[in-house]
């Protein structure tokens, strides 16, 4: 059964926080608002807030730890009474900003913090982050407000933008499905081996993403078939009868993801897992028409799951890091306490 959207109201942020514009009612799964345009060619496929950082919040650092599980490069961060104190496991999977990541890094230990898990945030780039491309964004930000019409300007507006998208573009090509989603299963099967404890009190492995991360989360919650493909069908896959390749199972018992990016329609395919979802409205990144696709095939194939859209706040606003606007403080706490308490329930 889907839960009733609800939406953290937020005017628009102030000059130095990217936001769309704030709508006057809260978002429901009834409203009737215009369709964001689906991706094309030109269309952003990782936002600034994907790449960089949000300053750190005041007198916090990270009290985790970097090591290897499986020869992967992981932060580990335990609840303090773990391991006399049961545990689940929760697998964090981050935006471009990867392992490195103060904020990530204070992220995996808000959730560990809560004495209900112990969190592994595995490199998923394998030591290289996406580009931080925040230079270039300053720099067109500065060309814009100046109102600057001179012709070297222009140009070297448009020479930041396309080095910019050159950045992504290649950084992407680096890091597909093929390479991550193998790193991933080398790390499930390093934790649930080290914490096997973990693992057999939530009953499985748990998941969040974020950005970039979330995609994965919806990958790994997903029936696929043994080459990697989601089961579009549905089912166990027996090979012998059906005669196709047979499945694996959901990786994970119940994940949440925030303002995901590269997400297709065929990416809901195969979930069977309970899924929270936390969505920035009219976002680029994670359009209408893919959200609500979503939402028609998680509703029509029975996965139990819950769709939050929050207005007036900018794309990344639920990893942690310090805003002025009061009100997207509050809708990053907000969006923090639904992807927990979904987890902590199921």
């Amino acid at each position: 059964m889907t839960n009733t959207e609800i939406a953290t109201k937020a005017p628009e942020s102030d000059a130095q926080e990217t936001s769309t514009p704030p709508s006057s009612e809260p978002s429901s799964a009834t409203a009737t608002t215009a369709p964001a345009p689906a991706p094309t060619s030109s269309s952003p496929k990782l936002s600034e807030h994907c790449t960089s950082d949000r300053p750190a919040p005041v007198g916090q650092s990270s009290t985790g730890e970097i090591r290897k599980l499986n020869d992967v490069d992981v932060y580990i961060s335990k609840p303090a009474d773990y391991p006399h104190a049961p545990a689940r496991l929760l697998l964090l999977l981050t935006g471009g900003t990867g392992l490195q990541s103060v904020n990530n890094q204070i992220q995996a230990d808000r959730f560990a913090s809560d004495g209900n898990f112990l969190v592994v945030m595995p490199d998923l780039f394998n030591g290289d982050p996406a580009p931080n491309s925040r230079a270039a964004a300053e720099f067109e930000s500065e060309v814009q407000s100046s109102g600057s019409s001179s012709l070297l300007d222009a140009f070297r507006l448009k020479a930041a933008e396309t080095a910019k998208s050159f950045l992504i573009d290649m950084w992407l090509a680096r890091h597909t499905e093929e390479k991550v989603l193998p790193l991933l299963e080398r790390v499930l099967d390093g934790a649930r081996d080290e914490f096997a404890d973990a693992v057999t009190n939530g009953g499985g492995v748990y998941g969040v993403g974020y950005c970039f991360g979330a995609r994965y989360i919806l990958l790994l919650a997903a029936e696929r078939q043994k080459n990697g493909q989601r089961n579009q069908q549905g089912g166990s896959g027996n090979d012998e009868e059906a005669n196709r390749p047979a499945t694996t199972p959901p990786q994970l018992k119940a994940g949440a993801l925030a303002h995901a990016t590269m997400v297709s329609k065929e990416d809901f395919s195969g979930l069977k897992a309970p899924l929270s979802v936390v969505c920035v409205e009219n976002d680029p990144m994670f359009p209408d028409e893919v959200r609500v696709a979503g939402e028609e095939y998680m509703s029509s194939n029975g996965v139990e799951h819950e769709v939050q859209v929050y207005p007036g706040v900018p794309h990344g606003f639920a990893v942690v890091g310090e805003y002025d606007d009061a009100n997207i403080k509050v809708a990053q706490a907000t969006a923090y306490d639904q992807m927990l308490n979904w987890l902590k329930e199921h």
